[in-house]
């Protein structure tokens, strides 16, 4: 009896072997970095982490399918270093000599990944599943709504066109009535003007309401008389 029980854990133990070893068919490798992560709090890696380990991988399978009845005694770990890197496997609850197919690990972690890190205090950098990526961060939802943001960007342009409009009218009010006072004041230089011509002063005529030059007037007078 005894034979027979050592035999049979002697195959189990062959069988675990070869289901988990280093690129192994659903097997994936960690490695954690607590001395980075921590600091002078680093904690030791030792048989009581890997057992919560497991338990961590375990619950990541129930909770990612409610049908699992994964045990920690289906995860297997091999080829640990000082380091701290290690190949783990889940093996089948029902057959026990088979794996869990990886993507169905790979999903179980990557929903779970949040908790697993917590349990070691550690985050995606510093507990790193090799052939597994990172958790993406869920979206930033914007604090202002977007139906605002909109309406603010509408409200800005017509206020911007109403002021544009406003100071284009103020610019050509100005411009019109510049124009008008330059007018005016040319025609006020041409009204009188006086100039010389052989000696004798003469006054131009008066654009607007008529001027008569006075040295003509008098010669007028002076040749009538005669």
């Amino acid at each position: 009896m005894l034979r027979v029980l050592l035999l049979t854990l002697s195959v189990i133990a062959i069988t675990y072997a070869e289901l988990c070893k280093p690129d192994a068919q659903n097997a994936f490798k960690v490695r954690l970095s607590i001395k980075t992560a921590l600091g002078e709090n680093a904690y030791a890696w030792d048989a009581n982490e890997e057992y919560l380990f497991k338990a961590m991988v375990a619950f990541a399978m129930r909770r990612y399918s409610s049908k699992s009845t994964t045990q920690i005694s289906n995860v297997l770990l091999c080829n640990v270093t000082d380091r701290v890197s290690f190949w783990f496997v889940v093996t089948d609850p029902s057959k026990n000599v088979t794996t869990v197919p990886g993507s169905e690990v790979e999903a179980a972690i990557r929903m779970n990944r949040n908790r697993i890190n917590s349990a070691f205090l550690l985050s995606d950098k510093t507990l790193q599943f090799l052939k597994i990526t990172s958790t993406l961060s869920p979206p930033v939802e914007p604090s202002t709504p977007a139906w605002l943001i909109v309406f603010g960007v509408v409200l800005c342009l017509i206020v911007a066109g109403i002021v544009f409009l406003i100071v284009a009218g103020i610019k050509k009010h100005k411009k019109k009535n510049k124009e008008s006072t330059e007018r005016e004041n040319l025609e006020e230089k041409c009204e009188v003007t006086v100039t010389v011509e052989n000696g004798i002063p003469c006054e131009t005529l008066d654009l607007k309401a008529g001027h008569i030059n006075g040295v003509f007037a008098a010669d007028a007078e002076r040749f009538t008389s005669l």
